[in-house]
């Protein structure tokens, strides 16, 4: 299992070599590592969360054209490639068809206890300062604004409406970042999530006390 392993880590790092800075190599290293924490208070298989957690992102559709099949198929053909066998290539495909945001009113089609460990995972990098970061590299990375008052944060958006949004970066944080701390699935992740929640909000509010020039 370890020589998978170290070969889905390899095959990674060259899919990802030029990704963008927030959904990279390191994004994975980060989740997959996140990943094995939580799965040490759960009962799971690990084989299937090791390779959930490595492939979830192998291609973001935010990178395709909003296609969302370019990932669960790259992964099945570099799974069976490695003979691994078909019933934890459905799971691991499964994981990675289901755990995007995509809104927040996104109804999951499938559930294993899993899913719930790489989905906290994923989740945890996009909180506290690491979330920040990735969130302000993204926005650059499409030429959003910082923020601006006069928009306000969509709470409502439909999937294909998330997908297509060019608000300014603050208001991912209302769309998305500050919605995750009650959306964590295991113990460890609503644990760690909290503590990045509450970092953001102190951000946020020393965001806005700098933006209005206050002391």
């Amino acid at each position: 299992m370890s020589n998978l392993i170290e070969r889905t880590k390899a095959f990674v790092k060259q899919q990802l070599k030029d990704a963008e800075g927030g959904h990279d190599w390191f994004h994975i290293e980060r989740v997959y590592n996140n990943a094995l924490l939580i799965a040490k208070g759960e009962e799971c298989n690990l084989l299937i969360v090791q390779l959930g957690a490595l492939l979830h992102d192998i291609a973001d559709s935010k990178f395709h054209d909003g296609d969302e099949t370019v990932g669960p198929a790259l992964a099945w053909r570099f799974m069976e490639n490695e003979n691994v066998p078909e019933e934890v290539i459905l799971q691991v495909v499964n994981i990675i068809e289901n755990i995007s945001f995509k809104g927040g009113n996104f109804e999951k089609k499938f559930h294993s206890k899993e899913l719930d460990i790489v989905q906290d995972a994923d989740r945890l990098d996009a909180l506290g300062a690491i979330g920040i970061a990735r969130t302000f590299n993204y926005g650059g990375f499409k030429n959003r604004a910082l923020y601006d008052p006069q928009i306000k944060p969509n709470l409502a958006m439909t999937k294909e409406e998330y997908k297509a949004s060019t608000a300014p970066t603050i208001n991912h944080f209302y769309e998305k970042l500050l919605l995750l701390k009650d959306r964590m699935n295991t113990e460890t992740g609503k644990y760690l999530a909290e503590q990045r929640h509450r970092y953001m909000e102190d951000f946020l509010a020393q965001f806005y006390a700098e933006w209005n020039g206050e002391k």
